[in-house]
């Protein structure tokens, strides 16, 4: 077996629980008519076909701002902009609505293909529409008629719901209608946010074209929770001289926190410029674009007997360096009680265990580890602050660790070298003088 394949063999079993993971969950993918442009629009639809193969609940909502644009200019009418919107007189919606039919044509016949020796082949995939969204007009803001530029008042859940219970991927445009019958112009972020949390949507998936969120180092963040981003929307927004990029950065991330307040657990900024980022945004562990949540998706809990394989897999090799004592897999199942994770989207990516020794009113800190691609962050002292928290609730006074390793990092953390004579009497007596461990103990407060 070749690199390359062995590459693949790696990627496919490593992807297998977020196949299990995302089956009938709803996902709300936004495509921007800047998306729709994109050289790499068939991939993007090849990647949402293999999801719906993959039996998500697929409801696209697409605009199309650019397509507008240049319909207006061929039509020779001038733009007008309101408070970043659109001002929608009657011949300028012929050109939203003229354009918008000719995008949704577009992503249909997509989703159509079904050639051989192509990713479509035998899909036969069923795109649905319809009047889904209901809105009403915007009205006059600050003494500017906004015209047929309207706001979104209502979706059919229900009318949704069905087309996916019969495994159709439901399309949405930009253009919501009253009940008097007239058409609107809606921004397409607004009809994503309002159709995702109307839809209690597990995902809302926003594709623009910058690959996510970039901190001050210029690195790629992964994850951000809602409050953050919300600040980061003040920032970009207040920036007057920003690229047209940093303005739709701002527009999505808005879009973002919006569905995050109002009930959408992630939603997930992604480029559509990067081939495969759909996939790898949701089929990898740290994905490929910025994911923004209400509350940090890795999370510090007991573990149960279903985590002993994912504690070896771990721990292994941990053990294979000498750095932490071997544990066969009988004892991690009769200890499993005693250990504490930190998990990542059901990955474990961190352990420790406390063994208290409850007539010294002391706990052994052990088994200390973090996965190396999660190494310097803070999940090293999430974990010990748990530790140290179940500690005290167990009327514990003191923590204890013996390491070979890592006397630094317990120093720097309020533990003391100690020697040996300061163990629990139970615990010297299993002390092993071949791996010469260093003691530190450290007094719990309160």
């Amino acid at each position: 077996m070749n690199d390359t394949t062995q590459d693949f063999v790696n990627w496919f079993r490593h992807s297998s629980p977020y196949i299990h993971a995302h089956r009938g969950k709803t996902f709300v993918v936004m495509l921007g008519g800047e998306a729709i442009v994109d050289s790499r629009l068939a991939s993007i639809v090849h990647d949402i076909a293999l999801l719906n193969s993959l039996d998500v609940r697929l409801v696209l909502v697409h605009g199309a701002r650019p397509q507008i644009n240049a319909r207006m200019q061929e039509a020779g009418i001038e733009t007008r902009l309101h408070h970043d919107q659109r001002v929608t007189d009657s011949d300028t919606l012929h050109c939203v609505i003229e354009a918008v039919g000719r995008v949704r044509t577009e992503i249909e016949a997509q989703l159509s293909m079904g050639l051989a020796n192509t990713p479509m082949h035998g899909a036969r995939i069923r795109v649905c529409g319809g009047n889904f969204v209901t809105a009403r007009p915007l009205g006059v803001l600050d003494g500017v008629d906004m015209g047929h530029t309207g706001e979104l008042r209502r979706v059919d859940v229900q009318g949704i719901n069905q087309q996916l219970d019969l495994d159709n991927i439901v399309l949405i445009s930009n253009l919501g209608y009253s009940p008097t019958g007239e058409v609107f112009n809606l921004s397409v972020e607004e009809v994503a946010t309002g159709v995702a949390t109307a839809l209690k949507a597990d995902k809302l998936i926003l594709f623009g074209q910058q690959e996510g969120i970039r901190d001050s180092n210029d690195e790629l963040r992964s994850e951000l929770l809602a409050e953050t981003a919300r600040r980061l929307v003040h920032k970009y927004s207040a920036t007057v001289t920003a690229e047209e990029s940093w303005s739709e950065t701002a527009c999505l991330l808005q879009a973002a926190v919006d569905a995050c307040d109002k009930g959408v657990p992630r939603c997930h900024l992604v480029s559509h410029a990067q081939d495969g980022a759909l996939l790898l945004e949701l089929f990898t562990r740290d994905g490929t674009g910025t994911m923004i949540s209400k509350e940090s998706y890795e999370q510090v809990r007991p573990a149960n007997i279903e985590d002993v394989g994912g504690l070896i897999e771990l721990i292994t090799p941990l053990e294979e360096k000498g750095i932490l004592v071997r544990r066969s897999r009988e004892l991690l199942e009769a200890e499993i009680e005693r250990f504490h994770l930190v998990v990542r989207d059901g990955a474990i990516i961190g352990c420790a265990a406390l063994y208290p020794f409850a007539e010294d009113s002391m706990g052994e800190l052990a088994c200390v580890a973090i996965n190396n691609e999660y190494r310097g962050g803070n999940r090293g002292d999430l974990l010990l602050e748990h530790i140290e928290e179940e500690a005290r609730r167990i009327g514990l006074k003191k923590l204890f660790v013996l390491t070979t390793r890592t006397a630094h990092w317990f120093l720097e953390r309020g533990f003391r070298a100690a020697p040996l004579e300061e163990l629990p009497g139970q615990r010297k007596e299993l002390y092993n003088f071949q791996r010469n461990s260093k003691v530190f103990i450290k007094p719990l407060k309160g």
